[in-house]
């Protein structure tokens, strides 16, 4: 059993000083509690004394009780450290964050600056309940955000997630024993990224358009990586006569400065390239060494997303005819899984060359794709069926 005890004060010198100077005070008009009688004390997982008073005894009981409890079960948590400022238990586990990427850290960071640390900084993390939470979640909707505009469902739930890990960082801490995010209806995010499925012809239309940049157009059509890994496929990567692309890295602009990484997720994977522009790759990076970016600016160096869009992608959009669809070099990858599912590929395929973390994650996104194969189960059912009552009726016939 834990040791927790009641303490009776009423002997204390300390009480009795405490009392005198209280009973003196009230009979001048103060309104302040009289000192506590009853003291619970306990040891802490830590080994440290600890303390509370109450001026009731059954106070003193149910906490000294309440305690005992959580002592036992291992729940305990000291309510001193329930005090400390959502701000700092924030910057600890932002501190904590050594797996993910840049560009993950950074909008971390942006939604920590701008929603999370001025509304909740000066909280004790002990205060925050589920009510303020979801208080807290309708203000995001109903207010207008850092750029002056009404933050999107999709940046709402980030900014609520980002609470919910900082707040799971305060449990594993043991500073509270139960996170207030939980179970919170949030906001219905519209598909702000509609998915465009392009024809071959309206891809290659497309990969026309672009003149310089044909083949990274084809690239990402028929290849289904990332804008961002496109850009860091080095020469030495490519290997035509396998036609594969090997992915190992991506470019991410953080704060305006281009920065080599590995790619999301560190799903490292060979992308099959077709043929028929395998050896017009294989030409794009004749000459050049092997640790040379196999697209490159024309300047030379590595691209950028927004001179790529603004140059190059978005003027050949128009020119193919598919400027109104909404098409985005990112959204070429949804094009490449359509085209991929089209041609026979498995889901363990697609999913192997989009860089998804799991098939579960393709399935989500392209379920709808794949071939509905419900009346070829029903057929091969109805056969297996035929096949069984055939043999029972010759069975019963030899019987009778």
């Amino acid at each position: 059993m834990a040791r927790v005890w009641i303490e009776d004060r009423a002997e204390h010198a300390d009480f009795q000083e405490s009392m005198e100077k209280w009973q003196a005070a009230k009979k001048e008009g103060s309104k302040r509690r009289a000192p506590g009688r009853w003291r619970v004390r306990w040891y802490g997982p830590d080994g440290k004394g600890k303390a509370r008073t109450f001026g009731k005894l059954p106070q003193a009981e149910a906490e000294r009780d309440a305690i005992a409890a959580r002592l036992d079960k291992g729940s305990y948590r000291d309510p001193k450290s329930g005090k400390a400022a959502v701000k700092a238990v924030a910057e600890e586990w932002f501190a904590s964050k050594r797996k993910i990427g840049r560009t993950t850290k950074r909008d971390y960071r942006d939604l920590l600056d701008n929603y999370v640390i001025p509304y909740w900084g000066d909280w004790q993390v002990a205060a925050v309940q589920w009510e303020d939470v979801d208080s807290w979640v309708t203000r995001l909707e109903n207010e207008p955000g850092k750029s002056g505009r009404h933050l999107s469902a999709a940046r709402i739930i980030k900014a609520y997630r980002v609470l919910a890990m900082v707040m799971k960082h305060a449990v594993f801490s043991k500073r509270v024993s139960v996170s207030p995010c939980h179970d919170h209806e949030l906001p219905r995010p519209d598909d702000e990224d509609e998915h465009v499925y392009l024809t071959f012809e309206q891809l290659e239309q497309l990969a026309d358009a672009a003149g310089e940049y044909r083949l990274m157009i084809l690239t990402l059509g028929y290849c289904g990586i990332r804008w961002a890994e496109a850009s860091a496929v080095k020469v030495g990567r490519l290997a035509v006569a396998q036609r594969r692309i090997r992915i190992v890295q991506n470019y991410t602009d953080v704060s305006g400065v281009l920065a080599l990484g590995p790619v999301k997720n560190h799903e490292k994977r060979s992308v099959p390239v077709p043929r028929s522009f395998a050896e017009e790759l294989g030409g794009l990076g004749a000459g050049r060494k092997a640790d040379a970016l196999l697209f490159t600016a024309p300047e030379g160096g590595p691209l950028r997303y927004a001179n790529f869009r603004s140059r190059t992608f978005d003027p050949a959009v128009k020119a193919a005819g598919l400027d109104g669809l909404g098409i985005t070099p990112h959204k070429l990858r949804h094009t490449a899984a359509s085209l991929a599912i089209a041609a026979g590929a498995d889901v363990k395929v697609v999913q192997l060359m989009l860089g998804h973390k799991d098939a579960a994650m393709t399935l989500n996104i392209y379920g709808h794709l794949f071939p509905d194969r419900l009346d070829e189960v029903a057929d091969r059912l109805d056969a297996g069926r035929t096949v069984a009552l055939d043999k029972l009726r010759a069975s019963l016939a030899q019987a009778a």
